[in-house]
């Protein structure tokens, strides 16, 4: 059953993200026992990986600005950066 969070899951933490255009930048606030993380891209697009490669403006999987999605995989993994500058993400956690 939902309570209309991801997959059913409690709220468990939120954090705002500047992604810059040079280096990559990791979730950095993780709750303990999160699970998930909803992502919501502002401003400017961004791009990501979770394979143990940064991504850079160019390379890594593209998200444009107003996405909003469930990243499930390792929190710790998952890497952002700003295709240009100024990219905003407001990450909800969930266990």
């Amino acid at each position: 059953m939902s309570d209309g969070y991801p997959d059913g899951g409690p709220p468990a933490g939120y954090e705002q993200i500047l992604p810059g255009t040079v280096t990559a930048v990791g979730l950095t606030s993780i709750p303990v026992g999160a699970s998930r993380a909803q992502v919501a891209v502002s401003v400017q697009a961004v791009r990501y990986r979770d394979d143990g490669v940064d991504p850079t403006s160019a390379v890594g999987f593209p998200k444009a600005v107003g996405s909003n999605f469930v990243y499930a995989g390792n929190l710790s993994k998952v890497k952002f950066i700003a295709v240009s500058g100024g990219a905003v993400l407001d990450v909800l956690y969930y266990k």
